[in-house]
């Protein structure tokens, strides 16, 4: 009787682990929301393209630990070429200039098991909030960027 108490209690323990792992907000693949896309799509993000991106990074738990929206100073880099977390690399390409996409990137696409400490523990998935500045020096009205 005792040991039959023991498999039920552990059973629901497991359930409850289960469900509160699935409530956390972790994902085992990458997910693309499009929160906003333009009307007129000109201008859009390929591999080897240099963009600049505004960006909110933050845990399942809502807590930010970076932002590019509050210094006002966009991320650049050469898309696609391992400048980033392959979950960037991945889930920008293809974005047109002023979109707003949100990530939410295993781990395995961005810091894995060993993290960033101190603000992203091992085995994190990661929630961007982006938008797409520019693409090449240009911005959604096709002029250049500051850049010239």
């Amino acid at each position: 009787m005792a040991r039959h108490h023991i498999c039920i209690v552990f059973a629901a323990a497991l359930i409850l682990f289960v469900v509160s792992a699935k409530k956390s907000g972790d994902v085992t693949e990458l997910q693309i929301g499009v929160k906003h896309k333009p009307e007129s799509c000109t201008i859009q993000a390929h591999k080897g393209d240099r963009i600049k991106v505004h960006y909110r990074g933050s845990l399942t738990n809502g807590e930010v630990f970076d932002s590019s929206f509050e210094r006002g100073d966009p991320i650049e880099f050469e898309l696609g070429t391992g400048q980033v977390i392959k979950g960037w690399d991945q889930g920008l390409l293809g974005m047109c200039v002023g979109e707003k996409r949100k990530l939410k990137i295993p781990a395995k696409l961005g810091y894995g098991a060993q993290g960033s400490p101190p603000r992203i523990p091992g085995g994190a998935t990661l929630i961007f909030d982006t938008e797409l500045v520019s693409v090449n020096g240009k911005s959604s009205d096709g002029d250049a960027g500051s850049e010239l």
